[in-house]
């Protein structure tokens, strides 16, 4: 594992809205980035009135004050990695894809890694985005590294019926990584063949390059079964992208990351928070 950064504890940086009971969005970004030691930062690009049994109201501050945010960050902070959760409109998307494309050129050595995502479709099955958002969102989809959809988000992005089994779903996301030239985390969460009643499996999937697939890497962890679900897809790439600027690949922050997960799921138990889909304990193997 080579280093990214010459820092010890990564800069990470969270672009995402808010949830002020702490279990989704950049708060559970920040708890993220903390359990696999990176320094967490955050722009808010949405205010979210949320708590563990749903939405009740959005707020978006202007798009101007979200540049405002982002420049603010990097003309003082060296950015190590940056995960980016709900955009939700066009013009949010189209600002951070100017403040990246401007601030960093593909080529430079110090461009954060990238991890996207994408919050496109709710576990209800609720479209979050507009149509012309969802059109910018898969623009942008080229600026990430990774890119971490739900079974029906990443149907979404293939333009395909929803996946049923981990087959299908593995189909879908090598279209997706071929179309955008990124990595796809076909994660088995929302499947519901017999396999996915005991054990989740998650796929990594690289792109075609020079005519070849990178070969594709496969994961499988214990199903846990709880209610306590509440911000998982958000901690999930909050972690890989911390350990990406920590040097590990995809290959290598996976499976360190769904035992992370495993044990926060297992040990959610032991929090009070709220009557709905609860959170996951971060700090399950810190606290103990």
């Amino acid at each position: 594992m080579s280093s990214t950064s010459a820092r010890t504890i990564p800069n990470i940086l969270s672009i995402a809205g808010t949830d002020p009971t702490g279990g989704a969005g950049v708060q559970a970004d920040l708890k993220s980035f903390a359990a696999h030691r990176g320094y967490g930062m955050c722009v808010v690009t949405a205010l979210v009135a949320q708590n563990t049994q749903g939405v009740r109201e959005i707020h978006l501050p202007p798009a101007s004050f979200l540049r405002a945010q982002l420049d603010a960050v990097s003309d003082d902070v060296a950015i190590d990695a940056i995960k980016i959760g709900m955009l939700g409109t066009e013009e949010i998307i189209t600002t951070v894809a100017d403040w990246l494309d401007t601030t960093w050129t593909d080529d430079d050595a110090a461009r954060p890694r990238l991890v996207l995502d994408p919050v496109m479709v709710a576990t209800s099955g609720d479209r979050l985005l507009d149509a012309v958002a969802e059109t910018a969102l898969i623009g942008f989809l080229h600026r990430a590294e990774l890119i971490t959809p739900n079974v029906p988000e990443l149907a979404l992005l293939a333009g395909a019926e929803q996946a049923q089994d981990p087959q299908a779903m593995v189909l879908q996301a090598r279209a997706v990584a071929d179309a955008h030239q990124v990595v796809v985390l076909a994660k088995g969460g929302h499947l519901e063949d017999d396999t996915a009643q005991q054990q989740v499996v998650d796929t990594l999937v690289f792109p075609l390059h020079n005519g070849v697939r990178p070969r594709e890497k496969q994961f499988t962890s214990p199903r846990i079964h709880t209610q306590n679900t509440h911000g998982t897809g958000c901690s999930v790439s909050a972690a890989l992208a911390t350990l990406a600027a920590r040097g590990c690949t995809w290959t290598e922050a996976l499976p360190v990351v769904k035992e992370w997960m495993t044990h926060a799921l297992e040990a959610s138990e032991t929090l009070d928070v709220g009557t709905g889909h609860g959170p996951i304990q971060h700090f399950a193997d810190l606290w103990g």
